[in-house]
């Protein structure tokens, strides 16, 4: 049996290559105010058809800045929320150290569900996304995984069949999303999971 011609390599970012901790801003938002961050993530994970609605680009950034100050009882303004909302990210070095390798060899897309202030305060500034082909964002396209659309945004782009990508996210169902349009995928673990995987692919790295 013939093996599978890979030609797109498609990495989710949020816990692949960034992980990201909300610990962090729980914690700097209870140092403004006794409890306030508790208080707001709960607020937040009651009522996360706000956050996907951003991220989906449904929501504008003023409306949802409107919404989190108010949340966060008006103790810091816009931009000061913005700093600690997106300050929670950190580099997944093992798996970006894989990125100019694979680059030589595959066209590289980073596919996220993500939102303007996470991009703008969070991780604009790393060099690595600079190895991607393409950024395609779900607030950009107005779909987010694992609608369809936004793995067709990917096909736009790259211009080659479907079953030439492969796609790489650590959440299931957003990996099933890809395959059910003909891709292939693997959930990621760790790195030492998805170099496995790539081996078993003769994907080269």
């Amino acid at each position: 049996m013939a093996k599978r011609k890979y030609s797109a390599i498609v990495f989710d970012l949020g816990k692949v290559l960034l992980p990201f901790d909300h610990g962090i801003m729980i914690n700097k938002l209870n140092e403004i105010k006794p409890e306030l961050g508790k208080r707001f993530y709960k607020f937040y994970l009651d009522n996360y058809y706000i956050h996907r609605n951003f991220e989906k680009g449904l929501l504008s950034e003023e409306e949802f800045l409107k919404i989190m100050v108010d949340v966060c009882e008006h103790t810091i303004n816009e931009t000061e929320f913005c700093k600690i909302y997106s300050e929670v990210f950190t580099v997944n070095n093992d798996v970006v150290s894989l990125l100019p390798k694979l680059t030589q060899s595959y066209k590289l897309f980073l596919l996220s569900n993500t939102n303007p202030i996470h991009r703008e305060y969070g991780y604009k500034h790393y060099d690595f996304l600079n190895y991607f082909d393409r950024l395609i964002f779900s607030y950009e396209v107005k779909s987010y995984k694992p609608e369809p659309e936004i793995y067709k945004a990917v096909e736009d782009n790259s211009k080659l069949p479907s079953e030439e990508h492969i796609f790489i996210d650590d959440v299931l169902d957003y990996v099933n999303g890809a395959k059910s349009l003909g891709w292939d995928g693997i959930q990621f673990i760790n790195y030492t999971q998805l170099t496995e995987a790539f081996k078993e692919r003769d994907i080269q790295f």
